[in-house]
């Protein structure tokens, strides 16, 4: 061991060398998922039916093909090797390797993980990381939580595992595991068993360490293998080496086989006596037969039976390093506690001193979740499709992602939840880089970088959207990720990285182009995104055929596209800074630009626009085979998308470029209908210390919607923006089609449709991404407007103003959804006594999905810190930046 000394500078020092290629201090971190089984890459049914071709009740006996998954677990960044926490209670009818939920099909609202666990800590290079689980000590209602889940309708809340009474007298372990790296191929483990009830109870803890599966597969690789030796496992891989995982104390070692029991799964004859179940049978069931005697395999458990005292606490400690036996180790309490500190002052330099208590422990679990959802993510498209009998070159519309054969991920990603969403999703990463750049910006680059390359991007330049549809269509916000990222690191260290603006800045113009071509349907500039990431919100589902056929001119895909044009022109003008060829296609965006906000205004012959002048408000046009159309006239996020895509550049342009200057405003001169609605101020003419803003609506469109916004009774929640106006309970929208009617009505909580499975909902709840989009909106806003420019917030409320404060209003009734109120709950947590009351609870904090419109309680994914993470984003930014300064939302001059 090495390094058991704490340094105050130690993990920037370990990321500026992994940075470097010098020390590969990230080549192990906690990149095993959380759920493997009931994923896209383990289906192999004929019906395509993810969630029940591979089940929770397959995956202990069932070997994976694509990955691995375990509670608390790491792995290498090739998840060869993996270490996870088994455990059992001695009333769970099997051994608890992974958490247990729900699928789509039996939770009334989707797919819902059913435990408390929550990721306490972790430096980006994972030094130091630490985990909670609450483990029950009374058997595990597997079936209770099924059946009455089933029973329950989309109108009734959710069955919780707190509801069924398991943990009644706080009879369960608080089971923390923390882990510490002496060196970058030498980490420490220690296990702590707090037993919270009234009597002594006992724990059998298993830390396991297994190989990921990759042998017996078509062109499997050799057999890797697991032994036994005096005090430790030992691990030997023809890549990874020789490894060894230490233990001390009362236990013994149990081996098998990770290899699938056919038996049990499919009714067919194993292929060898030592099977991936083998472990569970021998601790639950007593099959001592189950197990090797000797001792070898390629699956092996480190089995302590611990008696805990009533509120009292056990520990094991463990070792996994490359260090043979004979060489001597260090303390290991030393370097656990060195970690621990590095960690403290490692956060203390990148959270506020300005922020409380109770921010800063938000902060920190904010950043601990996205730094533990960091996980190993393999699929070669080819080979899945190969072994699903699909020729690459001839692909089949009924096999998923068919025409996606290129693809080959192998790569740590960060996921969106590594239990409800342990696969990637294209927008989801691109907020989790907002956020991971506040610990580790080399690593939100790479992730940013990760989808642009040729083994991701489709060869017809379209971005894969996620795993159960690549060929979906999610926002494009990517080139937004990429400019905050790079002005963001050039902030921090005065200089950007221009090769990698550069290079994604090729990439995304191919990415660009594909828009244009695949999603403006009638050529006019106005796009048919489809889907894009919202689910439910539109009158009808827009990823199908429209039951009035005809099609949807969106009023969000329009700004989207608006929003990438501005993101693409500031990259080309700070390229432009060192070399001049970036400066025609600064004006050739700039041109898309101004084309994509006179359709926004004004289309076709009938002039029939996105706009409604009536309500002051933008909308979904839906056009008609006989060439009508009329707008959907939903309040929604849709209509306020249009104000996300807002961007300002600083008078530096003017000196830098006055040829682009002169170019653009004969290019408004030429066009009628571009000079008609752009008016000089708003899109060339200078504001507040000679910016330029460039924006779709002009100042009277701008206060109109706003005054939408932030209404009280319309979008502004007491925890951020609504996704679908309060108006809409009171007045529901409807359509009626062939003797049917489409509705919309404001649903604060969860979906009561089973629109996208309806585990997701954009009716009336509030979600973080859109809500940061509209934060930066203002800030932009108020960098070229200034002080002057005020509104009403709330609206009617008398109370006036400046675009920075209603931004700060906004941030704070965000980060306000995970703080303690005047009576010590936390809004996110809703009518939950315990993680109010309880002292083992309530500085514990899950990050939802999204958030009840009116009461801020958590909804969906509760481990979705991917894009709630930004929580980490809103209650430090305005600490960050002193009133009236608008870092971040505008460059100054670029640095060459």
């Amino acid at each position: 061991m090495t390094g058991n000394g704490s340094d105050p500078d130690a993990e920037r020092q370990r990321l500026a060398e992994a940075d470097a290629g010098r020390v590969a201090w990230r080549r192990w971190g906690p990149y095993l998922s959380e759920r493997q089984w009931g994923t896209v890459r383990e289906d192999y049914s004929p019906g395509g039916d993810a969630w029940s071709s591979f089940t929770h009740d397959q995956a202990r006996s069932r070997a994976y093909r694509w990955g691995e998954d375990g509670i608390a677990g790491v792995s290498d960044d090739k998840q060869r090797l993996c270490f996870a926490l088994a455990l059992w209670n001695g009333r769970d009818p099997i051994l608890k390797e992974r958490m247990f939920g729900l699928t789509n099909a039996e939770g009334n609202h989707g797919e819902d993980v059913k435990e408390y666990y929550f990721h306490l800590d972790s430096t980006p290079t994972h030094s130091y990381m630490k985990y909670l689980y609450k483990y029950p000590q009374r058997a595990y209602p597997y079936d209770d939580l099924v059946s009455v889940n089933g029973a329950r309708g989309r109108n009734d809340p959710e069955y919780e595992l707190l509801d069924t009474g398991v943990f009644d007298e706080n009879r369960y372990f608080d089971v923390f595991v923390e882990y510490a790296k002496a060196g970058p191929e030498d980490l420490l483990v220690e296990i702590t068993a707090h037993n919270r009830g009234p009597d002594e109870a006992v724990l059998h803890l298993l830390p396991t360490l297994w190989f990921r599966h990759t042998w017996s597969w078509a062109g499997g690789e050799a057999v890797p293998s697991l032994r036994d030796v005096p005090g430790a496992i030992r691990a030997d891989h023809e890549e990874l080496g020789a490894r060894w995982l230490y233990f001390s104390g009362d236990a013994r070692t149990l081996f098998t086989e990770n290899d699938t029991d056919n038996e049990r799964v499919f009714g067919s004859p194993n292929a060898g006596p030592y099977v991936k179940d083998g472990i569970g049978r021998c601790v639950v069931e007593g099959e001592t037969g189950a197990v090797n005697p000797e001792r070898t395999g390629t699956k092996a458990s480190v089995h302590h039976v611990l008696t805990v005292p009533a509120g009292d606490s056990a520990t094991v400690r463990l070792r996994l390093c490359d260090t043979p036996p004979d060489v001597s180790r260090s303390e290991f309490g030393q370097v656990m506690e060195a970690r621990r500190a590095e960690a403290d002052v490692f956060f203390e330099g990148v959270v506020p001193d300005s922020l409380g208590e109770d921010e800063r422990r938000l902060v920190r679990q904010a950043l601990a979740g996205m730094l533990w959802s960091k996980q190993y993510y393999y699929f070669d498209v080819e080979r899945w499709l190969a072994e699903h009998g699909v020729d690459p070159l001839a692909a089949d519309p009924r096999v998923r992602n068919s025409a996606w054969f290129h693809m080959v991920n192998d790569e740590v990603m960060s996921m969106p939840d590594t239990w409800e969403y342990p696969w990637f999703a294209a927008w989801d990463l691109a907020f989790h880089t907002i956020t991971l750049s506040m610990v580790d910006i080399g690593f939100a680059k790479a992730q940013l970088e990760l989808l642009l390359r040729r083994l991701y991007l489709h060869p017809n330049g379209q971005i894969p959207a996620y795993e159960w549809n690549f060929g979906d269509v999610n926002p494009p916000v990517h080139a937004w990720a990429v400019l905050f990222v790079y002005e963001l690191e050039k902030h921090r260290t005065g200089r950007g990285d221009r090769v990698f603006l550069e290079n994604a800045f090729q990439k995304l113009t191919t990415n660009f182009t594909w828009w244009l071509n695949r999603k403006d349907v009638d050529g006019n500039n106005v796009f048919q995104g489809g889907f894009l990431g919202l689910d439910n919100i539109g009158v009808f589902d827009r990823c199908a055929p429209l039951p009035t056929g005809g099609h949807l001119d969106q009023a969000d895909g329009t700004a989207w596209m608006a929003l990438y044009c501005q993101n693409l022109l500031e990259i080309a003008l700070e390229l432009a800074a060192d070399n001049p060829v970036y400066v025609e296609q600064a004006q050739t965006l700039f041109e898309h630009f101004a084309w994509i906000s006179v359709a926004m205004n004004r289309i076709g012959n009938d002039n029939h626009s996105l706009w409604d002048e009536e309500d002051g408000f933008f909308y979904d046009v839906l056009r008609l085979p006989d060439g009508s159309a009329t707008r959907l006239k939903v309040r929604s996020l849709v209509g306020l998308i249009p104000l996300a895509a807002t961007s300002v550049v600083g008078a530096w342009t003017d000196r830098r470029f006055p040829e682009l200057v002169l170019s653009a405003r004969e290019f408004v001169r030429g066009h009628p209908a571009v000079q008609a609605l752009v008016s000089s101020r708003d899109a060339l003419g200078p504001g507040v210390d000679g910016r330029h803003l460039f924006a779709l609506f002009d100042e009277d469109r701008l206060r109109r919607v706003l005054a939408r916004m932030l209404d009280e009774d319309e979008f502004l929640g007491p925890h951020g923006i609504r996704s679908l106006s309060r108006y809409h309970a009171a007045h529901p929208y409807s359509f009626g089609v062939h003797g049917e009617t489409y509705g919309v009505g404001y649903l604060p909580a969860e979906s009561d449709s089973g629109m996208f499975g309806g585990n997701s909902n954009w009716r009336g709840p509030v979600w973080f991404p859109v809500n940061i989009l509209l934060v930066r909106a203002l800030l932009n806003l108020h960098a070229y407007h200034g002080d002057d420019f005020t509104v009403e917030c709330p609206t009617g409320s008398g109370r006036k103003m400046n675009l920075y404060e209603v931004a700060r209003d906004i941030a704070d009734r965000l980060t306000s959804t995970f703080l303690r109120d005047a009576e010590g709950r936390r809004p996110v947590h809703g009518a939950q006594p315990r993680f109010a009351e309880d002292p083992h609870w309530k500085d514990l904090i899950l990050f939802y999905e999204y958030f009840h419109g009116d009461n801020g309680s958590g909804l969906g994914a509760c481990h979705q810190t991917g894009w709630s993470g930004l929580a980490a984003v809103t209650a430090t930014l305005f600490h960050l930046v002193g009133a009236g300064d608008d870092r971040g939302a505008r460059r100054e001059e670029p640095l060459s």
